[in-house]
């Protein structure tokens, strides 16, 4: 017996010796100080990224038995050469992940961009440096951060916006679609204070561009001709035809920009043909005690899986790391317009890419989309983490595609992400996209200070099948989104069969827009399935909800307050349930509560809670309560006092539950929506005041504009 126990306990022993040898981790040590030479421990560490993927590939080779790797990164900043590519050889297993992070306390950035110095400041005060050649890159960089802010690109006007007096466009080749293959486009100007164009040279023309914003788009053009006259102006422009349903006309919004003469106005910058670099210092700064950054890579981060080849990136995490600085070149052909911005890139790009993880990241300071999981992505997920300073959008998932199968983007988590101050250089861009993407889920982000709309879902328009279902958008806190900008845009908005999608317990409030639209919640072409509930929607231009057309769509216990013009809108009618509409609170002080197809459009619609707060005037479509009350609808719905403790401050927790119990209302916990971990990161998601200040200046000025 005395044997057996003795054999039974060195057999114990070996097991485990075995176990651990088998599970030990491999930790690679990365650091400024660091040498990609090294051997990567401690004393000698690596000095990239690239360098630890590189010694894990390498210890893979050289043994046979799997193990965990954990990639260690010192504090400091780490300037890089190349893109950071991940392809399906550098991930890890369930048992053995390999985890890129940050050491105890530290928080290493890594920079796609180059510090730029030696400027002399010229006889007009105007800073300038030559750009040396570089194998690196051509210097033909279009965007410039000064002291940690995105510096303005030389435009005219410095503010506002020319007006297009005319446009015409001449069809070269029509194509199959609806919109011309390609076209030419003349833009008519007045000629006020833009002679300088004539004085162009060819190459400068060349750099000149325009960007002109109409509904919800935007336009970037190069261009080919410029005829100036003593009267106007005509650019003259080629590419795509203008979309019919979205075209440029006459009375839009343009700005000329990129040519040395619109260089005017402090904290302006320009490049000319030279290689030379102009920059208008603002108050207070001097070349000794400015920070100039020109971005460098158009990608920081590529995870490079074949879904088609169920050939996965799978099981890598990144954790505690920021990336900055990259860079987005516009194309010759310019930006055609199209909606979300979905036609540029990001800059951590994943495909193919399942069990990724982003935890207390930061990416920042972008010419394009932050981070993009695109086709066949699963299980995945960004979680504490803050993007913000973005040339387009935040988070993007999935394909503009419909791919089944591995290339099915499904499963991705969103979870406590502060999404701030983006669409700077492409204002149609979202704050969280998703596309032909299923079962995600979205929860407690902070998303703001976007032009376009701060969640969207859904990719197709009308009743085509759709692979976006069963998306879950909880606990989100979205608002000053819009601006004056774009039109037709809400807070979250939805396209297609939704079926199994759930928009609940989220915070909206400041949804603005240049003309029509500006809503909360806007399901819009095909909507169907979707359930949208426990919402507060406040301090919207056009409506707390709006439904253009879609199916079978649930609207209840929601508090919709304080919408400009109209509370509520619908617009198409169709021969099915369009929706219902219950259980819902409206609190208002001016503009209609209804307007729209109200009167003819299938709903179901009762138990809710009307109430002016500031006079008795009720306007439901151009009728009373009464009189709507006699068309079939809001038969136990009634006029009244909620009792909200103090709802012309925004306080909208309940006094009592008398009212509210009239039309079965359940109250919203609204202390549980919103981001959370330290005091610190809760002050991250307050926008500063200069941002807020400045988006209820440009809501009175869109609302009350100055005589012409």
């Amino acid at each position: 017996m005395k044997k057996n126990r003795m054999q039974k306990g060195v057999l114990l022993m070996i097991v485990v010796f075995f176990t651990f040898s088998i599970h030990a981790q491999v930790t690679f040590h990365v650091s400024p100080r660091g040498n990609d030479s090294n051997s990567g421990t401690a004393a000698q560490p690596l000095a990239s990224l690239l360098g630890a993927r590189n010694a894990i590939r390498a210890y893979k080779k050289e043994h046979s038995a799997a193990v965990p790797f954990v990639v260690s990164i010192a504090d400091g900043s780490y300037s890089m050469n190349e893109t950071f590519v991940l392809t399906p050889k550098d991930g890890g297993t369930p048992e053995h992940p390999i985890v890129y992070k940050a050491e105890k306390g530290a928080k290493p950035i890594f920079s796609g961009g180059e510090k730029i110095s030696g400027f002399k400041v010229n006889e007009n005060g105007v800073w300038e440096v030559k750009i040396p050649e570089s194998s690196r890159y051509n210097w033909r960089f279009q965007q410039l951060y000064v002291n940690a802010k995105r510096a303005t690109l030389a435009r005219t006007p410095n503010t506002g916006f020319l007006k297009i007096e005319g446009v015409q466009e001449t069809v070269w080749e029509k194509g199959t679609g609806r919109t011309a293959k390609k076209a030419q486009q003349v833009l008519m100007l007045q000629n006020k204070q833009l002679t300088a164009l004539e004085e162009l040279s060819g190459a400068e023309r060349e750099l000149l561009r325009f960007r002109t914003y109409h509904k919800w788009d935007f336009t970037i053009r190069h261009l080919d001709e410029v005829v100036v006259t003593a009267d106007s102006i005509a650019l003259v422009t080629s590419g795509q035809g203008m979309k019919p349903w979205n075209p440029i006309k006459k009375g839009g919004r343009l700005v000329l920009e990129n040519y040395a003469a619109a260089l005017d106005t402090a904290g302006e910058w320009f490049l000319n043909t030279e290689g030379v670099l102009f920059y208008k210092p603002l108050a207070g700064q001097t070349p000794e005690n400015t920070e100039v950054i020109a971005p460098v890579l158009e990608s920081l981060v590529a995870v490079e899986g074949d879904s088609a080849q169920n050939n996965f990136v799978e099981h890598i995490s990144f954790e505690g790391l920021a990336f900055t600085h990259c860079h987005y070149r516009i194309p010759p052909s310019g930006f055609e317009p199209n909606q979300a911005a979905i036609a540029i890139n990001a800059a951590v790009m994943l495909n193919g890419a399942r069990h990724i993880n982003f935890l207390n990241c930061e990416i920042s300071f972008t010419g394009q989309h932050a981070l993009w999981f695109g086709e066949g992505c699963s299980q995945s997920s960004v979680t504490h983490s803050y993007l913000h300073e973005l040339g387009g959008g935040g988070i993007y998932l999935g394909s503009k595609a419909a791919l089944e199968g591995a290339g099915h983007t499904q499963y991705i988590k969103l979870h406590n992400n502060i999404i701030q101050t983006g669409g700077q250089e492409f204002p149609p861009a979202v704050g969280i996209w998703v596309g032909h993407s299923s079962d995600n889920e979205i929860t407690n982000n902070d998303i703001a200070n976007f032009y376009y709309t701060g969640i969207s879902i859904g990719w197709v328009w009308g009743y085509a099948p759709s692979l976006s279902k069963r998306n879950k958008v909880a606990y989100n806190r979205i608002h000053h989104i819009g601006w004056d900008l774009l039109s037709d845009m809400a807070a979250v908005y939805t396209l297609g069969a939704s079926e199994g999608t759930v928009i609940n317990n989220n915070i909206i409030h400041d949804i603005h827009a240049y003309s029509y639209g500006g809503w909360g919640l806007y399901t819009d072409e095909g909507s169907s399935g979707i359930v949208m509930e426990n919402n507060l929607v406040y301090n919207t231009k056009t409506g707390g909800f709006h439904q253009h057309y879609g199916k079978e769509n649930v609207i209840r216990n929601n508090v919709f307050a304080y919408a400009k013009m109209y509370q509520l809108q619908c617009t198409r009618v169709e021969e099915h349930r369009s929706f219902d509409f219950t259980n819902n609170i409206i609190v208002f002080k001016e503009g209609m509560v209804l307007q729209g197809a109200w009167n003819t459009i299938d709903i179901e619609m009762d138990y809710n809670m009307y109430w002016n707060s500031s006079a008795t005037a009720y306007d439901f479509n151009g009728a009373s309560f009464k009189k709507w009350q006699q068309t079939g609808h809001d038969a136990h719905s009634f006029v009244g006092n909620p009792n909200f403790r103090d709802a012309p401050s925004f306080d909208f927790r309940l006094k009592n539950k008398k009212a509210i119990a009239k039309i079965n209302f359940t109250p919203i916990d609204y202390s549980k929506i919103r981001v959370y971990w330290s005091d610190l990161w809760l002050q991250k998601a307050v926008l500063p005041t200069q941002i807020t200040d400045d988006f209820k200046k440009a809501v009175a000025k869109n609302m009350n504009p100055a005589p012409q």
